[in-house]
């Protein structure tokens, strides 16, 4: 009887230790509300803080789910991750330079024309290649998004210089290059610029 009792504490003290560690593990696991109102344009990176290119791969991986045209999938990306490479890209994002020096990872987002918006070589509507961006900027939001919820921080620039980006990453002239993209660690916290009363950009009907 002893022994049955000793067995029967052992187990239960098993389970509330299994217990506990569930708890300790869903204390990490980010909420998509946290995600959203913690993302933020970043105009200033640790330099302290490295990102590896298996970290890279994750996130960019994650924004393979993201919808698009047909599934055409037109969106394309060159990573800067060597010193090198990161270096370069820092030449061609104007203003941003100063921003971003300290972010390790630079990433370029291209989408390939004449897929998202057309259907057996035509365009399906007057949109046309504008699909194609659309479809870039719903991946971009998720790779945001899901380099916030692994704890990194990103800066998207429209100032870039195209020909110099395309000659470095050898880009396709079939694609059209959209933004530079900063990846790395918050050096502080940015504040929350405010945001139009939801009235001003939905209408009920």
């Amino acid at each position: 009887m002893k022994k049955l009792l000793a067995f029967g504490a052992f187990v239960a003290l098993l389970a509330v230790t299994g217990c506990q560690e569930k708890k300790e593990v869903s204390k990490d696991v980010v909420s998509f509300d946290e995600v959203l109102t913690t993302r933020r344009s970043v105009r200033s990176y640790d330099a302290s803080k490295k990102i590896s290119e298996a970290e890279v791969r994750e996130l960019l991986t994650a924004t393979q789910e993201a919808p698009s045209w047909a599934n055409q999938q037109p969106t394309k990306y060159y990573v800067a991750i060597s010193p090198d490479k990161v270096a370069a890209v820092q030449d061609m994002v104007g203003g941003n330079k100063d921003r971003i020096k300290e972010a390790p990872v630079l990433i370029v987002s291209t989408f390939e024309r004449g897929k998202s918006g057309f259907f057996q070589g035509n365009q399906t509507n007057e949109v046309g290649d504008g699909w194609g961006a659309y479809d870039n900027g719903l991946s971009n939001c998720y790779l945001i998004l899901k380099a916030r919820a692994m704890g990194f921080d990103t800066l998207i620039m429209g100032m870039r210089d195209t020909d110099a980006l395309r000659k470095l990453f050898n880009i396709p002239d079939n694609e059209t290059v959209m933004a530079a993209i900063a990846l790395g660690y918050r050096a502080g916290e940015p504040t929350r610029p405010e945001r139009r009363p939801l009235d001003d950009i939905a209408k009920f009907y």
